[in-house]
Order: C-alpha cells, then structure tokens, then sequence
C-alpha cells in the first residue's frame, strides 16, 4: 500500500488512499527523530562494551525494582488489552471496516496469517516451545496438582505465555495504529494514534518522546535478538555438522541473514516478506506433523487433549495470579519472584516489541473489518501456537524422561540447544529435521527483520514514502549494532542490553495505555464528521482528484461536484469548518474531528456523538 506524500501529490496506482490527514512535523522535531536515536544508541553501545559489570547491574536493578513494585501493573496491562479486544469483537464497533466500506484486503489469509506470525513470534516460539516447558516442568504455581501436575502445569504456563494473552497485547496496539492509519489518514507511527488524546500544549514534545521510544525500543529489540538468532543458527548448524561456535561463525551468519533480509527488504512486502512467510509456514506444518508421525503420537495426543483442558480451566487464575505473597516485599533480586522470571519478563518482552510488530501487522491489515482483525490477530495465531507447543513441547517432555533429563541438562547449559536435542531423538526422521529447523530460525528471524525495518522506515520517514534503498539501510545498521555487540562485548553484553530493553517496556507501557484510550475515544465517538472523513481519506477518487489540483484544467468542476455530493454541499462544507475537505483550510493539519485545531484558523466546533442507530 502506498499513501499520499506530505508534500507532494498522492502516488498513482492502487495506493492513492488513505489520503494523508495528519501532522507535519516541523523541522526541528523531525531532525531530533532522525538524529537522536542514532546517537543515543551509539552511546548505548559504548557504556555497555566500556562497562558491561556496571550495566549490568544497573539494568538487574531496574529489572528488580519493575518485578517487586510493579508486577501488578503488567497483569492490569494483559488484562486491559484482553478486555479492548473482546469488546472490539462483540461490541458494534467490530463492524468497522479498516480503510472504509470500500476496502478490501490487499492479502490473501494463508498470507496474512504467515505474515503476522512470522513477524510476532515466530523465531522466539522455536526454541521456547521447548526449553519453557523443560525449565518449568519443575516449577510452576497455580496450575491443581495432579497425577502429571508438574510437567502439566508446564505446559500450560507454556501455552499462556505464548497463546492469547501475548497475542491481544500485540492486537490491540496493532489496531491502534491500523485505524488511525487507515481510517483516519494518520501516519502510521506511535505519536499519531496517540497524542490527541493530551492538552494541545502538550502533543508536540509528547509526540516526540513517543517516537523516540517507539524508535530505539525497535532497532535495540531488532539487533540483540539478531545477536541470538546469529548464536541460535550457529548451534543449528553445529547440530548436523559439529562445527563450533565463534566470533567467526557469528560474523559470517549476521552478514548472510542481513544479505538476505536486504533482499526481501528491497523487493517490498509482496514480493519479499509475503513469500519468505509462507516459505515459513509450510516448513512449519513439515516439522510439526514429522515430529507428531514419527515421535510419540500416543503420548502426544493424550497430553495436547490433557494440557489443553487445563489451560482453559486455569486461564483465568493464571491471567490474574501476581504472587500477592510476594508483593510489596523488598526482594533483594528479581530472581528471588518467579513472575520476575516469567510472566512479568515475558509481558515486557511483548510491550517492547510491540512497536514494530503491531506497526507491521496494521500495515497489512487494511480492508478487514475490526472484529476480523482481532480475531485473526488473536485467536488464529494462538491456536497455532498451542497446537506447536503441544507438539514440540510434549515431545521434549516425553524425551527428557526417556533420555535421564539429558533435554533439561542441555536446556540448562544453553538454551538454544534444547529444540535440536529433542530433535535428535526423533527416529528416522531426526536428522532431517535438524535441518529444516535451523533453516526455519534464519527464515522466521529474516521475516522479523524485514517486517522491522518497514516498521521503523514509517516512524523514521512518516510521512513520506521510505524507499527501498532507505529500508536496506536500516537493515544494515541493525546488522552493525548487533554484530558490534556480539564480537566487542559478547553474549553477556547482548543479554544485557536485550535485558534493559524489555525493561524500557515499563515506561512505554503508559504510552500504550494512553494509545488505546484514544481509540475507544475515537471509536466512540464516531460522529456524522467523522465518517465523512472517513469516506473521503479512502475514496481513491478524490484522491485521484488531488493530483490535479496544482494544474489548471483538470476538473476540478467534477472534483467539487464530487465533494459535494461526499460532504452534503453547501458553503459550511466547502470552508473547511469541519476539516474534512481535501481542499478545506484544515487538510493535512494534524487536527481530527472533535479534537482541538492545531491549525492557527482556530478550532472546529465540537460535533454531537450520534445516538444509537
């Protein structure tokens, strides 16, 4: 989809709409969003590599002062965005349809769905679906005590922080920016779904400190998980062909799947991450029903039917289990709570990657309706993930017992390995099976990384249209980062910083908060003004219209016919009062219906929500 320039006229083809509706920034603001983050980064880089001891322990006691205070803060936050999607599915508002009544989906489902999953957690649910059930099997409250409760209970804490929980919270920012993109002609960034919603002397500066965050949690969330993938795929590899890990090995994988991933980056969604998506997809259906056939099927049917009935008649007592024993406690070490392991570190896992996985799924999205976006968003991804985990996970459990916990000892030593020891264990096929694992890592993590760089090319370019030149780039500098952590600093300094990362999750969590508020403002609020403007950000006749707008002649007699057949007619209409009108005084000001004007003509008169129909 292509969009409207700020400044020059819509793009022809397909992509005239959403006709551009929201803020210029100024100059000033744009350079800090181009030049800061950079910066800021670079000294990043250079305190964690000066002095990993000290940032460590300054992110272990961020981390720390997070799980002990505000451990219930992130259980209010899953629940909250659980809460928005139900209401987006049964309410009336789930009839709206993401680009006006007219739109129609760019993807076909196979390829959305690939998509999303790939871009969501595709490559951190290849070895989890392993090593969290191992790790766990031990070690989990809550879950009734049964004949099998340990290793159940594992499992289904498994499924919980995976399934539909993680991907509601993905959902309901991802919606966010999907309608104010969308819908409401916004660009696509953090700052425009959420900064009408604070005092009009505030949105400015507001506006910039959400998009740095939303920035920096992006290519620092993107390069250390590259750092993991290129140690992940390097223990792949060693599995089938002994070859070891080093600075060497990683080098030479982050150049490959940053080569790679330029190459799909370069080529557009379409042509790029839509094929190297379903790549994915069909390689995962080929592990998923190898490992079913040719391991413990009998086993594996018994424990997915077990362990999914538990999930469901525990689900709502582990969405809202805080270790209340625990709270208010001055813990000498997040270590010492085992939601500061798990849940709290897993929720902050999903806020910190929020902003270029929601971003990219709203990209894809349009011409949905809201109901089927949530429920494609949430309840598709998360059948998947359950039935991966009950596979994969059940697997590895049935193994470990079978092999003395020879899976749990290397889970224990390397947590990267347990998906390729449990792998091994599988007859006839096993070997096979290495392989097409090890290339799923590069793919799923190929797939995260494009669908981040046209996440960040929106936030760093909005709104004008990133080129594929500018998102190869991108790439190559996340490529840098994480390369520059792994060979300077090590492992630690990138567990380090991918640490202090998720942590940054806390503030930015009052971001979203605010975020999706203005969305239910919004769609409450949904006067007669605004879905004009609804209708005229997406009718690619007007858009088309616009084009013609800088030269005579082109007919604008059948322009303002149109508008006025669009608007009602009438001079109120045509004077730009209610901000509707491409050619009105408040086009492109950044002012939305029932909001205050930024524009120096003053503020449009507050609309009347319209009763019930």
């Amino acid at each position: 989809m292509r969009r409207q320039d700020a400044t020059a006229g819509p793009v022809t083809g397909s992509g005239n709409v959403p006709r551009f509706r929201g803020m210029h920034l100024p100059a000033l603001d744009r350079a800090v969003i181009t030049i800061l983050p950079p910066v800021l980064i670079a000294a990043v880089l250079v305190l964690v590599t000066v002095n990993p001891t000290g940032a460590a322990e300054a992110i272990s006691a961020a981390r720390t002062f997070v799980t002990g205070d505000f451990t219930w803060l992130f259980i209010l936050y899953s629940l909250i965005a659980v809460g928005v999607c139900v209401w987006l599915v049964f309410s009336r508002v789930g009839s709206v349809r993401l680009g006006g009544a007219k739109a129609r989906p760019e993807h076909g489902k196979f390829a959305w769905y690939s998509m999303l999953f790939a871009c969501g957690q595709g490559i951190g649910l290849i070895f989890w679906s392993v090593a969290e059930p191992i790790l766990l099997r031990d070690d989990n409250p809550v879950v009734s005590s049964g004949q099998t409760s340990e290793a159940e209970g594992a499992m289904v804490w498994s499924y919980f922080h995976w399934g539909f929980t993680a991907w509601a919270m993905y959902c309901v920012v991802a919606v966010c920016l999907a309608y104010s993109h969308h819908n409401l002609g916004k660009t696509l960034t953090f700052r425009e779904a959420t900064v009408d919603i604070l005092p009009k002397w505030s949105r400015r500066g507001a506006g910039v400190v959400v998009e740095l965050l939303a920035i920096i949690a992006t290519v620092l969330g993107l390069a250390t998980s590259f750092g993991f993938a290129a140690m992940q795929f390097t223990s792949g590899i060693g599995s089938f062909t002994g070859l070891a890990s080093s600075p060497g090995v990683w080098l030479a994988v982050i150049l490959g799947l940053a080569g790679l991933t330029a190459v799909s980056a370069f080529f557009g969604i379409n042509k790029g991450m839509k094929r190297i998506s379903e790549l994915n997809s069909v390689l995962s259906i080929v592990l998923i029903v190898a490992v079913f056939v040719f391991g413990p099927t009998v086993f594996l049917l018994s424990n997915i039917t077990q362990t999914f009935g538990s999930f469901f008649a525990n689900f709502m007592a582990m969405s809202f289990w805080t270790d209340s024993g625990a709270a208010g406690q001055d813990i000498s070490s997040w270590q010492d709570s085992w939601n500061g392991w798990w849940t709290v570190f897993i929720w902050c896992w999903v806020i910190a990657f929020s902003p270029f996985v929601a971003g990219f799924i709203a990209r894809i999205s349009r011409g949905r309706t809201i109901r089927e976006f949530v429920i494609g968003v949430t309840v598709v991804p998360s059948v998947i993930v359950m039935i991966w985990i009950g596979v994969i996970g059940s697997a590895a459990l049935h193994y470990d017992d079978g092999s003395g916990r020879g899976i749990s000892d290397a889970v224990a030593a390397d947590t990267s390995s347990g998906l390729f020891v449990m792998l091994e264990s599988v007859p006839v096929v096993g070997s096979l099976l290495l392989v097409v694992a090890t290339v799923l890592v590069a793919t799923y993590y190929v797939t995260s990384l494009d669908s981040g760089a046209h996440a960040l090319a929106e936030f760093v370019s909005a709104p004008r249209k990133a080129g594929p030149y500018f998102r190869v780039v991108l790439v190559a500098s996340i490529a840098a980062v994480a390369l520059t952590l792994l060979t300077l600093g090590g492992t630690a300094v990138v567990d380090t910083v991918q640490t202090g990362t998720i942590i940054g999750a806390f503030p930015f969590s009052f971001v979203i908060l605010l975020m999706i508020a203005n969305l239910v403002r919004r769609l409450r609020r949904r006067t007669p003004e605004v879905l004009r403007l609804e209708r005229e950000v997406n009718d690619p006749e007007l858009a088309a219209d616009d084009a013609g707008e800088t030269a005579p002649g082109t007919g604008s007699g059948r322009r303002q016919a149109r508008r006025g057949r669009t608007t009602g007619s009438g001079p109120a209409h045509g004077s730009g009062s209610s901000g509707v009108a491409g050619s009105g005084p408040r086009a492109g000001t950044g002012a939305e219906p029932g909001s205050d004007d930024d524009s120096p003509r003053g503020a449009a008169e507050e609309p009347q929500p319209v009763g019930r129909r």
